[in-house]
């Protein structure tokens, strides 16, 4: 019974230093090549003895995986949007639809980063912030998510750019000042990939 496995992207020793210096080549090396492809392999873990329970009919088993499933899962999901999000330098300002969605929701792009910036600084233990966009109102939204819920299957927002505040993605550089990480990512942002997410989403 053959099934395909998730993948982890690759990234070249070389690329580890492209989002400095606000992101260090020490962190990404841990967080990237230690912790996403840990929620990689036991994601695969997960879904192999998930179809084991299914081909057995256990229905216990199949509920008792659902944390695991969740948890890396959401792992998976979550990094590798925001490895997308992310780009050397950043991508200067949004431009067209996604501009002028978030001038009419937030008010200016400076209103939502702040926004942003606040509910994620202020996520109580490990999770992450998001902007999302609901298909049903059209509209873009702000979003907190604990641990590594997934924010669409959670809140059924479509993801388009997250900042991860577990303590991996930040602490040996800016160590307990979490703000000033949160602050500077924004220096690092992918428009281009964000406003990608919001036309395939249907956003205009």
């Amino acid at each position: 019974d053959h099934r395909d496995l998730h993948s982890f992207p690759t990234r070249r020793s070389s690329d580890l230093n492209a989002l400095e210096p606000v992101i260090s080549a020490e962190i990404m090396q841990l967080h990237h090549s230690k912790h996403h492809a840990t929620y990689v392999n036991n994601l695969n873990l997960a879904e192999e003895k998930l179809a084991d329970a299914v081909n057995k009919s256990d229905v216990s088993s199949v509920i008792g995986l659902h944390g695991a499933l969740k948890f890396n899962g959401g792992g998976h999901i979550n990094h590798s949007i925001f490895w997308q999000n992310l780009c050397p330098g950043g991508s200067g300002e949004p431009t067209g639809d996604l501009a002028a969605a978030i001038t009419r929701d937030f008010g200016s792009l400076q209103a939502m980063k702040d926004k942003l910036s606040a509910s994620t600084v202020a996520v109580q233990g490990s999770g992450w912030g998001w902007l999302g966009y609901n298909k049903t109102s059209n509209k873009l939204e702000l979003a907190t998510c604990f641990n590594q819920d997934p924010l669409e299957a959670t809140t059924g927002l479509v993801p388009l750019f997250g900042i991860d505040v577990w303590e991996h993605a930040y602490y040996l550089q800016y160590k307990n000042v979490r703000p000033d990480y949160v602050k500077a990512i924004f220096q690092i942002a992918n428009w281009n990939d964000v406003a990608a997410r919001f036309s395939a989403a249907g956003g205009k």
